[in-house]
């Protein structure tokens, strides 16, 4: 399959527009997950033989395999139910904001192919918290999904950060009931001024509200996590994780998109946020840094130019628990997760994958 994706599907697709291109693939995996029959076939047809199954238990909650998909692929909840299908143990919606908003001018998605890269600088193109909670509230609930599900939050682009704390609130509060996990963005450099919020000042505020509605849901409780961004220093990221614990979240993902250009990238004039490829050494020094300084005890989930079993053991290694995959998807095809996700058990078993 990864060979007909390479040699038939990919060069169709990157004859479109980027965005085009994404949107139906989007409308493609809707379709399929409201086919159950042939999900579970797939789901089957790509899943590991019990000799070869790495199930990975984090917050008490049971991933069959350590491969998530990215938020910022699925922003409105249409195509997740689909994503066990290709071998995905989790998955992450979003990112959503309070208030629906269109996202930046097109064009604002990008490939580089000799690079395995692409840059972005969508905004937080989605339909809001309210519209996509209406979704949510329509499809497989807690209890009764194939994999877990993870929602992303943002700050919508008209709320000042002086108001940041209740907008994520409302968007919280609305979509909390659907998540298995629940992710606080404040890493995307698409969203004007939204990276100050990762100053320990406002992102104290920002995590203690978040926390205290969290913890007052009781039993209701779910894990909360913060995405932060490749371009944090070590001492943002020591004060991050001085936050983090103060109020006792419960992991972090390293990393988002970057707003470095390194190597041939110094000479590209796009703004936004680059991924894929370029990010991979990165993404992986910040992984070993949070393990390192917060002793394994913190729950990471890393992202940032996976596309090859190479490159998801390397974030495993570095002290990942789990690891996501939006850019490789790109350039690799849409059964990438189930080929990491075996290569990582055979791995595991002193295997190929080694």
């Amino acid at each position: 399959m990864g060979n007909f994706y390479r040699q038939v599907v990919k060069p169709l697709l990157f004859r479109l527009d980027a965005e085009q291109a994404h949107e139906l693939g989007v409308d493609a995996l809707a379709l399929l997950g409201r086919m159950g029959p042939v999900c579970r076939l797939l789901e089957a047809w790509n899943g590991l033989s019990p000799a070869l199954h790495r199930p990975v238990r984090v917050w008490g909650l049971d991933f069959p395999n350590a491969i998530g998909l990215a938020a910022g692929f699925d922003k409105n909840a249409r195509a997740w139910p689909a994503a066990a299908a290709l071998g995905f143990g989790h998955v992450e919606i979003g990112t959503v904001t309070a208030l629906a908003q269109p996202g930046n001018p097109a064009p604002r998605l990008f490939r580089y192919p000799e690079e395995r890269a692409v840059i972005n600088r969508m905004g937080f193109n989605n339909a809001g918290s309210a519209a996509v909670a209406a979704r949510l509230a329509g499809q497989p609930g807690i209890g009764h999904r194939r994999i877990p599900l993870g929602i992303n939050l943002g700050k919508s682009k008209v709320t000042p950060n002086e108001e940041a704390a209740r907008d994520y609130l409302e968007s919280f509060g609305r979509l909390a009931d659907h998540a298995d996990y629940v992710v606080v963005n404040v890493s995307s450099p698409n969203t004007p001024g939204l990276r100050a919020l990762q100053d320990e000042r406002p992102l104290r505020e920002l995590l203690g509200a978040l926390s205290a509605a969290n913890r007052a849901r009781g039993a209701g409780r779910r894990p909360l996590l913060l995405k932060i961004a490749p371009d944090l220093g070590w001492a943002q990221i020591d004060a991050a994780l001085g936050v983090i614990a103060e109020f006792g979240l419960d992991g972090i993902i390293a990393t988002n998109t970057t707003l470095a250009r390194p190597g041939s990238f110094a000479e590209v004039g796009q703004a936004g946020g680059l991924s894929g490829a370029p990010l991979r050494r990165r993404s992986t020094a910040v992984v070993a840094y949070i393990a390192r300084m917060t002793g394994g005890r913190l729950p990471i989930v890393a992202a940032g130019g996976v596309s090859d079993p190479e490159g998801a053991a390397e974030k495993l290694d570095a002290g990942a628990s789990l690891v996501q995959v939006y850019t490789g998807l790109i350039y690799e095809g849409p059964f990438l997760a189930a080929r990491l996700a075996r290569a990582m058990a055979e791995r595991q078993r002193g295997g190929v994958g080694r």
